[in-house]
């Protein structure tokens, strides 16, 4: 930490650093690593459901094989479900390997901090190793009691054998290195096998992935993961594609970051960096939790593409989904399935109009009458596996309108300069809508209200000096269409000006000074920041006015204050103002 190409001060840094870590490390309390003991036992719990929801999911598809019949679509079904139980027995595989490696680091730095690993008893309180790691059952990581670990507050060991000698150096011979490429190794080998497989006689889904370390924040995790995974030749199932992002960034690490006042410091020296043992056993375990985890979404993402029992569910709905309005003349789609449905054993749909059913769904398409209510029937039947019928009706309504259309502004009813105006457009008959402003421009934006209502709309800025603001609503049918709903006209003022929230300022403590819109204000997302102002023509900085300011102002006197602001980040042109009474 105090090595390498570092300067003066900050060797100098590190080594005081390293003392006082040290001194801290002798003073640990006991509820803290009592705490990391709790943690643990919650971590290991945890690994235990985790690996159940994967092998739960794996057996289903073990039981549906051997269950299925042996005829023309039995042995197809059989098939494709030895292909998903192959894939799943090659990272089951790579998931034991993974847990039983982090376990020898965890056995490894508890023997060479003196604790006893050699002998076990399940549930023995005297004992750290309860339930040894079993090669019958890979997946499971050793069930082990902290409790029982006499140095839990020891640091060097832990750090000595996963670090090394120096934060930013990683020893090549040292366990840090090695779980860190391998852990990665292993998220990306779970994601290209879990999205790599053929379906059907012409689908042939490959995925392959790079090492993602290095991102801004979660936001620039996930965009990175996406463009991976839809470019480079990759050709991905896009019902996998939620999953496998999942499945990829609950994996990911970021790989430097800052550290007390160091730079670019490798997240295994970050994680155990002078960590006590009974913290960095609950962190490599925590490893083992995010391995199983994603075991887990792997197995199931994989046997949700077969189906298994009667129906692979106990009760069974129909499902129609489909407008609720319709204009005169438009065409009206309808979705009708059950609840779920068996992609291997398509549904029979009746309906009005044409019906087309395509992997367990049922499309119908009619066309809305004039105006009025339209009640549309039909039925919908699925097959067992020893092929008796099921069948449901249907039913759904359409309330066939006339076009039309509005604008509402949810707060205003006029625009403001120098304010992104919140502009909510409502086109009915139409899948689309628009606008297009003159006096301004606009942007597409959501937001959420002081009562917690999201809008979708935009966001309208309007141009100085403007008086009027129009507005054109515009909308598209499914075929692409254009309609227009008019054109609206808005008054321009400019923004309001904030207020000096408080009246009195002390002579001994002084004045905190905030400005506000008012409590009458209908705007959301205001924010302001107090960089400055006068009191009584005495100038201060930040929002703290000091008492001094009005030492020689008797008490009872009112004062005038100015204050100097930022709203949402842009400084104000025109201070807020307002008057003090001067107290004790």
């Amino acid at each position: 930490m105090a090595g390498g190409k570092e300067t003066p001060r900050q060797k100098m840094i590190g080594m005081m650093y390293l003392v006082l870590t040290a001194l801290l490390a002798l003073n640990v309390s006991k509820s803290v690593l009592d705490a990391f003991v709790a943690i643990e036992e919650n971590i290991q719990r945890g690994n235990i459901t985790q690996f159940e929801r994967g092998d739960a999911a794996r057996k289903d598809l073990v039981q549906e094989l051997n269950t299925t019949l042996n005829d023309e679509s039995g042995l197809a079904k059989k098939k494709k479900i030895k292909q998903y139980l192959d894939l799943i027995t090659k990272i089951d595989k790579e998931t034991g390997t993974m847990i039983k490696f982090i376990d020898e680091i965890k056995l490894d730095i508890m023997e060479k901090s003196g604790e006893d690993v050699k002998s076990f008893g399940d549930k023995d309180l005297k004992k750290i190793v309860w339930i040894k790691y079993n090669p019958a059952k890979p997946l499971l990581p050793t069930r082990m009691n902290l409790d029982a670990v006499q140095a839990k507050d020891q640091f060097d060991v832990p750090m000595h054998e996963i670090i090394g000698a120096d934060l930013k150096n990683l020893e090549a011979d040292k366990f840090g290195i090695k779980l860190w490429k391998k852990y990665n190794a292993y998220r990306n080998f779970v994601v290209e096998t879990t999205g790599s497989y053929k379906e059907g006689e012409n689908a042939k889904w490959v995925v392959k992935v790079k090492d993602i370390n290095t991102f801004k924040d979660n936001s620039d995790l996930t965009k990175q993961i996406l463009s991976m995974l839809t470019g480079g030749g990759n050709k991905v199932n896009k019902e996998d594609i939620a999953a496998l992002s999942s499945i990829y960034e609950e994996l990911t690490k970021k790989e430097l970051n800052d550290h007390h006042e160091l730079k670019d410091i490798h997240w295994i020296s970050k994680t155990f960096d002078h960590a006590p043992l009974v913290a960095a056993l609950a962190s490599l375990s925590s490893l083992q939790n995010d391995i199983l985890a994603a075991r887990a979404k792997s197995v199931n993402l994989l046997k949700s593409k077969v189906t298994t029992g009667e129906y692979s569910f106990n009760r069974i709905q129909e499902l129609v989904s489909g407008p609720g309005v319709a204009t005169a003349g438009e065409e009206i789609e309808l979705k009708v399935t059950m609840a779920a449905y068996d992609s291997d054993n398509n549904p029979v749909v009746t309906g009005p109009g044409t019906v087309v059913v395509e992997n367990g769904i049922g499309t119908l398409k009619t066309r809305a009458s004039n105006n009025g209510e339209m009640n549309l029937s039909g039925t919908v039947t699925i097959f067992n596996k020893a092929g008796v019928p099921k069948k449901k009706d249907w039913k759904w309504k359409v309330q066939v309108v006339q076009p039309n259309g509005s604008i509402s502004l949810p707060e205003l009813s006029i625009m403001y300069t120098g304010w992104p105006n919140k502009v909510v457009p409502i086109a009915a008959g139409v899948v689309s809508s628009s606008i297009s402003v003159s006096g301004g421009s606009a942007t597409k934006a959501t937001w959420t209200d002081q009562n917690g209502s999201k809008f979708q709309g935009y966001y309208v800025t309007v141009s100085q000096g403007t008086k009027q603001v129009l507005i054109t609503l515009t909308g598209k049918d499914k075929d692409g269409k254009s309609k227009g709903f008019g054109t609206f006209k808005y008054k321009v003022k400019p923004f309001p000006n904030a207020q000096v929230s408080g009246s009195t300022i002390s002579k001994s403590t002084g004045f905190i000074a905030n400005v506000s819109l008012g409590a009458d204000s209908p705007f959301t997302g205001v924010t302001f920041n107090v960089i400055g102002g006068t009191v009584d023509d005495v100038p201060f900085n930040g929002k703290i006015v000091p008492g001094s300011a009005v030492a020689k102002v008797r008490a009872g006197k009112k004062v005038g204050v100015e204050v100097f602001y930022t709203r949402n980040g842009v400084r104000s042109l025109v201070p807020a103002v307002g008057i003090l009474k001067v107290v004790n």
